[in-house]
């Protein structure tokens, strides 16, 4: 078993690749055959496995999350860290705090158009940390 922290700066609400990351603690473990399991630690921010080609399809995803879970809404109490507070943990609780992919000859087995991404769903960007357990 191998494990390895990552810590990932965002930048703003918007998806960010982390594949190739994710791909190197694959790699620097040595398993050929197994499970990358990865763990996301924060509960305004997720996980995806997502197209990794046309950027719209990102896009779209976050455009449709706004309309689903509005900032500001007046349904919510908490809003200890302004609008975007209560919507970042309700998006995340909708989503992925982990994900687990298959290693294959020392690489993740992703399928063609597959990219790993961690999604922030905060306005202002944030140190995000993830730990990529690699089991054989």
């Amino acid at each position: 078993m191998y494990q390895k922290q990552l810590s990932v700066e965002t930048r703003t609400r918007a998806t960010h690749e982390v594949t190739e990351a994710i791909q190197q603690a694959v790699a620097d473990s040595g398993v050929e055959t197994g499970l990358a399991h990865v763990f996301l630690h924060h509960t305004s921010a997720s996980l995806m496995l997502c197209e990794n080609i046309d950027p719209d399809v990102r896009d779209d995803l976050e455009r449709f999350f706004s309309r689903l879970v509005t900032d500001g809404d007046p349904m919510f109490r908490h809003r200890a860290e302004g609008d975007d507070d209560m919507s970042a943990h309700v998006r995340t609780v909708m989503t992925h705090s982990d994900l687990t992919v298959p290693v294959t000859d020392g690489r993740l087995a992703l399928g063609r158009y597959q990219g790993i991404y961690i999604w922030e769903h905060r306005y202002r960007g944030y140190s995000r940390q993830l730990t990529v357990t690699v089991n054989d």
